[in-house]
């Protein structure tokens, strides 16, 4: 720990934006801003698709609604480009849950599965878009499900997503204060139904004005273990609060404490950031 004033502060988040992700086995790429981060989601999900085609096959990826912009534009993209995308399985990364862990449903504002129809899949041309039973979120009935597509299909393509304040991929969420995880276990971990953290649950009311209580409490999530299994890693960082947890992604210990941190044990790991994502955290009071 550096002491800042009279504040403690870990070191990582002195780390540049000259030296970010230095020694840390990730590639590291920052773009302008989140309009640059929508259009490199989109062209890279596009390239897997692409070169799986190339080799006569389908591709098979994990994708997250957060980051959402890129939805559109791909759309547009498949459209454009005229290639059927039918074979094509987008595993979404999770789903919100009721009190009785369902899948909250479709019409609810904060669904995911909502989202996906209104804002890609009913954006594409029907000859073109993935066939509905290509378009699949975690079961909450059915947690091993996602596994047995996956290897059914071969294995994972790719798996895109982005970071949470807590440093969560998907929702795998860090251990609670007082609960023991191995960096072993955790990396084991599979599709499960789980509480969201404080954090998360404080985090995500940001993006709805503040309103708390409207963030449902429990979700589904793919697992470490499917996420990790993935040939590509692709994650994207657009949000300012995001320079520092991808400080401590990057250059602290790795860890269940921090979920995204396992990417460095990667063999083709890439953070694709903002450029005031790359920029050290403004540590002050204004």
């Amino acid at each position: 720990m550096t002491e800042m004033g009279n504040a403690l502060y870990p070191e990582y988040l002195k780390v540049s934006e000259a030296d970010l992700g230095k020694g840390a086995s990730v590639e590291v790429k920052v773009v302008d801003g989140m309009d640059e981060i929508a259009h490199a989601v989109a062209d890279e999900m596009m390239a897997v698709v692409d070169a799986a085609q190339a080799e006569g096959c389908a591709a098979t990826m994990i994708i997250p609604v957060g980051p959402v912009d890129q939805f559109p534009i791909l759309a547009q993209m498949i459209n454009k480009q005229g290639k059927g995308w039918r074979e094509v399985v987008l595993i979404n990364m999770d789903e919100y849950l009721d009190e009785d862990d369902q899948w909250v449903p479709e019409g609810h504002p904060l669904s995911f599965r909502g989202y996906m129809k209104r804002k890609f899949y009913d954006l594409i041309d029907p000859d073109l878009a993935p066939l509905e039973q290509n378009r699949v979120f975690p079961d909450p009935r059915d947690l091993s499900g996602i596994q047995k597509l996956i290897a059914a299909r071969g294995g994972l393509d790719a798996c895109f997503g982005g970071i949470g304040i807590n440093g969560h991929m998907a929702f795998n969420e860090p251990p609670e204060p007082g609960e023991l995880c191995s960096l072993e276990e955790f990396a084991a971990r599979p599709t499960r139904n789980l509480n969201l953290s404080r954090e998360t649950v404080t985090i995500n009311s940001v993006t709805v004005g503040g309103g708390l209580a409207v963030i449902p409490r429990r979700a589904i999530t793919v697992g470490m273990k499917e996420i990790l299994a993935a040939r590509k890693l692709r994650l994207y960082c657009n949000r300012l609060w995001q320079s520092a947890v991808v400080r401590k992604v990057l250059h602290d210990e790795v860890g269940p404490a921090c979920p995204a941190s396992y990417i460095r044990g990667h063999a083709d790991a890439r953070l694709t950031v903002a450029k005031y994502v790359a920029e050290p955290p403004d540590i002050a009071l204004r």
